[in-house]
């Protein structure tokens, strides 16, 4: 069977190439695509997480250049995913990303990094129950980003607003939350029932059984769910030590990926066609549903800020094998 191109809304690096390093070539980001392509994903937003200022500017103006310089990142990579600094710091709410790099919401900071850039910040992930961030949400959608909160403590009032002011989307929902948690009162249900939401899911059965998936998806909605990978340069690439935005991360056998001797996650070692072969083979979606998680439902929520910055994506396709596998795929007439 044949269909669109996958697009992957959240990756923070590929086949042992790291995103988030001021380092990055664009042969280095070359390698990681033509491995996204093979895995039949042919649009991404190259994630950056929770930096310095200074830091932030220097990751994004060598990803900008790799991806100007390279032979598929103009085709590829329409623009790009800022999850911070505007998250909350707690812990286990912060995840693997640094809280004392977080700052609160402020529009003037997200201008600074945005000013130089040659491709457009598509989308921002925030914790809307921090000062100041409903006005960010509702400043950045009118400068072109799609919003979603994550790695936040917000309860349902609070997401109920952050809703009413732009935000459109739950970043991998069901992680980055601490435990226990109480029953009812907790950000996960809250972000189940607000309608308004979209959700993306990390589909590898570490970081949310296949069980609990199967829940979350019948709250959400297939039609309002959306495939993830929030992969790291552990992703299509062997067991062993990955650098992560300055961090050491390790890729475990079972696929996991963490700091060594931290029980928190850093990411995933997930490849988006195998996040589309899972939902399938734990009878969470059909073949056609599951593509479209991973293709269509992502894209639909960038609609607004690509044409506000007059991106038109490229014509893509996927040929795949019987047991969903990518045989072949292009984007713009260009392959692995």
């Amino acid at each position: 069977m044949q269909s669109t191109g996958l697009f992957d809304l959240q990756v923070n690096g590929y086949a042992g190439v790291d995103f988030n390093t001021a380092a990055l070539t664009s042969d280095a980001l070359d390698h990681a695509l033509a491995a996204m392509l093979r895995a039949g994903v042919t649009g991404c937003l190259p994630t950056l997480i929770t930096a310095t200022e200074d830091q932030l500017a220097a990751r994004f103006a060598a990803l900008d250049r790799a991806v100007a310089n390279s032979r598929l990142g103009p085709v590829m990579v329409p623009g790009y995913h800022l999850e911070g600094p505007f998250l909350s710091p707690e812990p286990g709410y912060a995840g693997c990303h640094p809280a004392g790099a977080m700052v609160l919401p402020d529009a003037a900071l997200l201008e600074r990094l945005s000013r130089p850039l040659s491709r457009p910040i598509l989308l921002l992930t925030l914790a809307p129950e921090r000062p100041g961030a409903l006005a960010l949400i509702a400043w950045a959608c009118q400068h072109g980003m799609a919003v979603a909160m994550g790695h936040t403590q917000a309860g349902a009032e609070v997401v109920r607003r952050a809703a009413a002011a732009g935000l459109t989307l739950s970043t991998h929902l069901g992680n980055a939350l601490p435990q226990p948690q109480p029953k009812f009162l907790n950000p996960l249900m809250a972000q189940l029932a607000e309608d308004r939401l979209s959700a993306s899911f990390i589909a590898d059965g570490i970081h949310i059984p296949p069980a609990a998936l199967q829940v979350m998806l019948r709250a959400k909605g297939l039609e309002r769910s959306v495939l993830v990978t929030d992969a790291t340069a552990a992703a299509a690439a062997p067991p062993g030590l990955y650098e992560f935005a300055g961090m050491t991360i390790e890729r475990a056998a079972d696929g996991s990926v963490r700091e060594p001797g931290s029980p928190v996650l850093a990411g995933s070692g997930l490849c988006l066609d195998q996040a589309v072969r899972n939902v399938v083979d734990w009878g969470l979606a059909s073949v056609e549903a599951a593509i479209a998680m991973a293709s269509a439902q992502p894209l639909a929520l960038l609609t607004k800020a690509l044409a506000h910055h007059g991106i038109t994506l490229p014509p893509s396709s996927v040929t795949w094998s019987e047991s969903m596998r990518p045989r072949a795929a292009e984007i713009a007439g260009l392959r692995p």
